[in-house]
């Protein structure tokens, strides 16, 4: 068939203005039913809090439910190779955390890559961790805890939410900086550890500040400072453990990652929605009240931060000779 030059571009443009509409028929048809957000930690818990917020928002902006599913196990490693394995649609999300930069040292077999397999889509807070401590502790500062500590060796134990968690390695940090001893106890995620501190079971605990502030807030827990680069809004009179260990820093952050070659157009959407939410009044406020700092951004900003969390981390266990159980 013999195509005039006026026909051969008329067709040439209609297809590659075809991928074009579809691309723009994804974006506007996604969702169309119920989106999975996957947590890797129980109920109750820092990314717990965070998803059941951003779900609710996501699910008033996008018009379908976003359904949040706790699939604890493993530092979160469970939950992400699970969302990894899903099809890359947009309907199942993973709520992102620091404990899956820590995973990419930590364990030296696994059956995904994070950096490669999961997709950054968005960033939705960053977060530090409050260093806690039971009432019985004859601690009200970070200095008398150190002396406390360096006058009991081996005596005093800290609780995570799991071996590689952000307060697992919260509390290595502050052990490798300030030289003192402390045993490692190991919970299945924040709150039962916050439930066996109040009962003076262990003695100290760095949980994420989302999770713990109401127990701060009445005193049912005793907080000596926070782990941020800076005092928190939340609790202003707190000083950070910087303040006597210059150069100290462990904040957690939170987002939401989606499988490798999720389209472009839904990772668009969902972004957008995200930051739509971080720029909203009242989720702000919910997200500065319960001590966060909201992340806006592109998905490369999101990645580029996972990243760099990598790299800090990942010489933190390597000095400390964590190993997974």
């Amino acid at each position: 068939m013999n195509l005039s030059r006026r026909q051969f571009f008329h067709l040439a443009a209609g297809a590659c203005a075809a991928p074009a509409i579809a691309r723009h028929a994804v974006a506007e048809s996604y969702p169309s039913r119920p989106v999975r957000l996957i947590v890797g930690f129980t109920p109750a818990g820092g990314n717990d809090i965070i998803a059941r917020l951003m779900g609710q928002w996501l699910t008033e902006r996008l018009g379908q439910t976003f359904v949040i599913e706790n699939r604890p196990g493993a530092g979160t490693n469970i939950a992400a190779e699970a969302v990894i394995n899903s099809p890359p649609d947009g309907y199942t999300l993973f709520i992102t955390n620091l404990s899956n930069a820590i995973n990419a040292t930590l364990y030296e077999k696994l059956n995904f890559d994070f950096m490669r397999d999961m997709l950054p889509v968005a960033g939705i807070a960053q977060a530090p961790a409050v260093f806690a401590i039971n009432a019985s502790v004859p601690a009200r500062t970070v200095s008398e805890f150190i002396a406390y500590a360096k006058a009991n060796p081996g005596r005093i134990n800290m609780g995570s939410a799991g071996i590689g968690s952000t307060g697992h390695l919260a509390g290595e940090l502050f052990k490798m900086m300030a030289g003192v001893n402390l045993i490692h106890v190991p919970y299945r995620g924040n709150a039962p550890a916050l439930t066996d501190l109040i009962a003076g079971q262990i003695e100290v605990l760095f949980p994420s500040l989302g999770s713990s502030i109401e127990y701060v807030k009445t005193g049912k827990v005793h907080a000596l400072a926070v782990t941020g680069a800076t005092r928190s809004d939340a609790v202003p009179d707190l000083p950070t453990v910087a303040e006597t260990l210059p150069g100290y820093q462990a904040a957690s952050f939170y987002g939401i990652g989606a499988p490798r070659n999720t389209p472009a157009e839904v990772v668009e959407v969902l972004n957008n929605a995200v930051n739509a939410g971080l720029a909203d009044p009242k989720l702000k406020a919910r997200l500065n009240e319960l001590g966060n700092v909201p992340l806006p951004g592109p998905p490369a900003a999101f990645g580029k931060l996972i990243a760099d969390e990598t790299e800090k981390w990942g010489k933190v266990i390597k000095f400390a000779g964590i190993k997974p159980q």
